[in-house]
């Protein structure tokens, strides 16, 4: 991966729109990918460029449902960065909204986490490059390329270059939402022209119903592909809570 470099900035200049921050004051789990199951802190930041109809997330990016305003804070770095190193929690989760798209200020961030002995993962839809400041040990990347049946226009949420320098860049790992085992098929199309591995699914749904659903309807086919089968642990844990 490549890109500019980043402009040097202090901690209590920078802002991040964040949507909320969670798991020092309650804890919680990270819920997907390879760290399923592990203590984590999440900061959950606002904006994202897509516009995914199966989003469960919307207050991050859905001005006609929400309020800016009402579901979103300036914070400064500094204070995430105290916030999160108060906890003993080692893994710190970076998600959105699409939280590549402020990197600038995350890029001041992910320092001061890392010097307060976290390790960092984002999680990101796969449409913008990470800019070399944030492409350093003790950071990875849960790429989650927005399919068709998520609701995504693929021609906007399948960025080839993108995925390609991910994969390259190895810190990463593709996480894929499939809502049926008929997705499977597009997974594996987009996985094989893009070179992506290793490549994890989780099953849709935002129940636990749903989520056990799916999971049936899917592992047989997944694990004759070869592929990790994830799950929603924050969904069967905690039925959706916010701030779990």
């Amino acid at each position: 991966m490549s890109g500019r470099s980043l402009p040097s900035l202090a901690p209590a200049d920078v802002t991040l729109l964040v949507a909320e921050r969670f798991g020092v004051e309650v804890p919680t789990f990270q819920g997907e990918g390879p760290s399923t199951g592990h203590p984590a802190l999440f900061i959950r930041l606002s904006r994202c460029n897509l516009t995914c109809t199966k989003c469960d997330t919307k207050e991050t990016w859905d001005w006609g449902q929400y309020d800016p305003r009402e579901v979103s804070t300036k914070q400064t770095v500094a204070d995430l960065a105290q916030w999160a190193a108060s906890s003993p929690v080692e893994l710190m989760v970076i998600t959105g909204g699409e939280p590549l798209i402020q990197q600038r200020q995350l890029a001041v961030l992910v320092p001061l986490l890392l010097s307060a002995a976290k390790r960092v993962e984002f999680e990101t839809n796969g449409t913008l490059i990470p800019e070399p400041a944030l492409l350093v040990d003790g950071v990875r990347f849960n790429v989650s390329p927005k399919l068709a049946s998520f609701g995504a226009d693929e021609a906007r949420s399948i960025v080839p270059q993108t995925l390609e320098a991910f994969a390259a860049g190895g810190c990463a790992v593709f996480k894929f939402v499939a809502s049926s085992a008929v997705d499977l098929d597009r997974i594996a199309a987009v996985a094989d022209a893009h070179r992506l591995a290793p490549v994890w699914v989780i099953p849709e749904g935002t129940t636990i119903e749903a989520v056990v659903t799916t999971t049936r309807a899917i592992a047989d086919q997944v694990a004759e592909r070869g592929w990790h089968l994830g799950t929603r642990l924050h969904i069967l844990a905690f039925e959706n809570a916010k701030g779990r």
